[in-house]
């Protein structure tokens, strides 16, 4: 199958001084994950490297002049796709597994996934009328031969550890519900949560193949709590607090018992 070329693979936005964002457009929008860099003092952070089909750390080389902590804030193929590409990873024990493999091994969406996969990912909202999980492809990549590369996990992460930048500090919070690892990344002093695809202003997934709604209940009633003043999701645009529990208590009208 010919496939339109991508002179550039990733597109980017300056958040504030130390966090920019960065995504790839030519995925579809179901797997277009936020990818997050924060620059620390002695080291830097970057949360999920979405889908692996071009480069991450190549494109982030502007961005990077020291030692990198990539943190995965769950396992899906959309958030892990370049880990490999770097030193240290981070990823809680539930969800280190799905880092080493089997890992996405073909772009065509019902080879990857199956026809009720993608009938549960309707059911919750996502519309999928493309064959591809891209539009497009960087040069000197093939889609007959793309495959996602193993990542070695070389910190395992939990509730209540902290990922130290030097003058930047983050509480690790276990999330569980989308799937049992889910991670979110809370930083007390400026109320900035990584949230990952625990909670994003888009259709929530928990019915996944091991997610659990009750564990995605007692999440959202503690996420309901958290004074955060902004929230960096795994998908979709930022919100603040108001927005964050407007989402749970959503949630939680459906799904609570």
């Amino acid at each position: 199958m010919a496939f339109p070329l991508a002179e550039t693979w990733f597109e980017r936005c300056t958040i504030d001084d130390d966090i920019t964002l960065l995504w790839e457009p030519h995925v579809i929008e179901l797997m277009r994950c936020n990818i997050w860099h924060v620059r620390g003092r002695d080291r830097d952070l970057i949360v999920d490297t979405g889908m692996g089909v071009a480069s991450l750390s190549t494109e982030m080389a502007d961005l990077v002049d020291k030692p990198v902590l990539a943190v995965a804030t769950h396992g899906h193929d959309d958030h892990v796709g370049s880990h490999h590409e770097f030193d240290s990873v981070l990823a809680h024990p539930a969800e280190a597994a799905q880092l080493e493999g089997p890992l996405l091994s073909s772009l065509d969406i019902v080879e990857a996934w199956g026809n009720e996969t993608i009938e549960s990912l309707t059911r919750a909202g996502y519309e999928i009328s493309d064959s591809m999980f891209v539009r497009a492809l960087p040069v000197g990549v093939e889609l007959e031969t793309f495959a996602q590369k193993p990542t070695r996990v070389t910190r395992l992460i939990d509730e209540g550890d902290i990922v130290d930048l030097g003058d930047r500090q983050f509480e690790v919070l276990h999330l569980p519900g989308h799937s049992p690892g889910s991670i979110g990344l809370w930083e007390a002093a400026t109320g900035t949560l990584f949230s990952g695809d625990a909670i994003y202003d888009g259709p929530l997934l928990d019915e996944l193949y091991h997610s659990d709604i009750d564990a995605y209940c007692v999440t959202m009633k503690r996420l309901l709590d958290l004074p955060v003043t902004v929230v960096h999701g795994g998908h979709d645009p930022s919100f603040g607090r108001d927005r964050m529990r407007e989402i749970a208590l959503t949630y939680l009208e459906h799904r609570a018992p």
